[in-house]
């Protein structure tokens, strides 16, 4: 097991082709992908030919992958992934950051634990220069994430959803964070 990062309480590991199980089960929880395809189940097939080469996929500027299942440390349970996946093979500079989690890591600060530790790693091990992060207007949980690990808020904006989904119709926003606003940020003296 290739274990890119550990924190206080996950251990974020490469995945393999044995944690299709793993990612039928997430993709398949109506409440986890309700804001995502409107809670529509996900296929065996799909998760072989689509998500699990998604999630494989090395990148060669960072030579290695973007995306992490998440686990808990103690535990070893699957919790879910964090994606921290350079918009370009090619540069390390912008990445996006995301998170899939099952309902029982909601609400426990797991997303928010894991983002920070690979924006952390990010900035001061991998080159990044900018990471960005999407998520839908009506998503309040993912976007005080966002907020959380320190990315600020950019646009609201329309996608081109080939379906619509409950919420789609508020669009979406973006947030970000740069090396040099991380930078100022963990210098500034605390405040009382």
């Amino acid at each position: 097991m290739h274990v890119f990062l550990e924190t206080d309480r996950l251990v974020l590991r490469a995945f393999t082709e044995a944690d299709a199980d793993h990612l039928l089960a997430l993709d398949n929880d109506p409440d986890v992908m309700r804001l995502i395809n409107g809670g529509r189940p996900t296929s065996r097939e799909v998760i072989q030919a689509r998500t699990l080469p998604r999630l494989l996929h090395d990148h060669p500027c960072f030579g290695t992958r973007g995306y992490w299942a998440a686990e808990e440390k103690a535990t070893g349970v699957f919790l879910g992934w964090l994606e921290f996946r350079p918009l370009t093979d090619h540069s390390p500079a912008v990445v996006e950051l995301g998170y899939r989690l099952n309902k029982a890591a909601w609400g426990v600060g797991h997303a928010t634990e894991g983002s920070r530790a690979l924006i952390r790693k990010g900035f001061t091990e991998l080159g990044v220069e900018r990471v960005t992060a999407n998520t839908m207007a009506v998503n309040t949980r993912s976007r005080r994430v966002m907020e959380k690990v320190g990315l600020s808020f950019v646009r609201s904006f329309t996608g081109d959803w080939p379906e619509a989904i409950e919420g789609s119709e508020h669009g979406e926003v973006e947030y970000e964070l740069t090396w040099a606003e991380w930078r100022r940020h963990r210098q500034a003296p605390a405040v009382r």
